[in-house]
């Protein structure tokens, strides 16, 4: 069964991420808008991706893990400085941004709607 983990803000993304590097299996990663009271997604694509996203989890390799990182508040996305956008690790555009980790695999905003292109990123080639 894939392992599903929830991070919130940079610091703790970067502190997750540095554990990884001895995992033998794939990493997939989504970069959200942070939630907000209601518990979804200030970002109206994240929230509409989420549900394909879930079910596409399904094709995913049993060992492999699921990365669910909030990036913050609107503002905070925003901001050109933000430190998700800067770092050449993640170099974010557009929210939702689903990837795998260390590979070129990668959606963005739209593209993560796509249950067909979903799949095919979760499945091992």
């Amino acid at each position: 069964m894939v392992v599903k983990h929830q991070i919130e803000g940079y610091p703790a993304f970067c502190e997750f991420i540095d554990k990884l590097k001895d995992n033998k299996g794939d990493v997939h990663v989504l970069f959200s808008g942070s939630k907000m009271e209601t518990g979804q997604s200030w970002c109206p694509t994240c929230v509409q991706a989420k549900p394909v996203i879930e079910e596409a989890l399904n094709q995913a390799e049993p060992d492999s893990q699921f990365v669910y990182v909030e990036v913050g508040d609107r503002a905070s996305w925003k901001d050109q400085n933000c430190p998700f956008r800067t770092d050449k690790r993640t170099s974010l555009l557009v929210l939702p941004t689903l990837l795998r980790w260390g590979q070129p695999q990668r959606l963005q905003g739209d593209q993560c709607k796509n249950p067909d292109l979903v799949e095919m990123l979760f499945q091992d080639d």
